[in-house]
């Protein structure tokens, strides 16, 4: 704390969001585990929106790892979470929730998905969120060119790497 007894930035948790889908393929969601277990092991908060597919697959690797996961639900109910979200937050705004999720994120990772981590994607780069994917929505601008907000990698090991470089920086 600082000399007045207030938490500074800098003594805020960090918070990496794992965005993706509520169905998912098995690659998928080993990816999302792997993932969840690395920002485990790295101290770091997991947050993701605490439901099924990706959402739960990560939340399960950050577990495991004992690390801390925060789940952001559409919904009213905290019931609606997936077994390893350890704080819920309940919403009631839907997709809206999209917008947390990317906002209260240092980095988020997109794994898979469909139109919802697209937004997720497009509202992260929007506000100057770096977006690392992995077998994700492909996302370029009307005149071709992409972000260098957004890094799609070719495989998890480079997706923890790069993961790690820029939160370790």
């Amino acid at each position: 704390m600082s000399d007045s007894g207030m938490i500074s930035n800098s003594q805020r948790e960090t918070i990496v969001g794992v965005m993706g889908g509520a169905q998912a393929d098995p690659d998928h969601l080993a990816a999302a585990e792997a993932v969840g277990s690395h920002v485990a092991r790295r101290g770091w908060v997991l947050l993701c929106g605490g439901r099924t597919g990706v959402m739960e697959a990560a939340s399960r690797g950050a577990w495991k790892q004992g690390g801390l996961t925060v789940g952001i639900l559409p919904g009213r109910s905290r019931d609606d979470a997936n077994p390893y979200i350890r704080i819920p937050i309940v919403t009631g705004i839907g997709e809206a929730r999209n917008v947390v999720n990317v906002l209260s994120s240092q980095v988020v990772v997109a794994i898979g998905g469909g139109s919802g981590t697209l937004s997720e994607i497009a509202h992260a780069v929007k506000n100057g969120v770096s977006v690392l994917g992995y077998r994700t929505c492909d996302f370029r601008f009307s005149d071709g060119k992409g972000s260098p907000l957004f890094v799609n990698c070719p495989d998890v090991e480079s997706l923890l790497r790069e993961l790690d470089r820029r939160l370790e920086a």
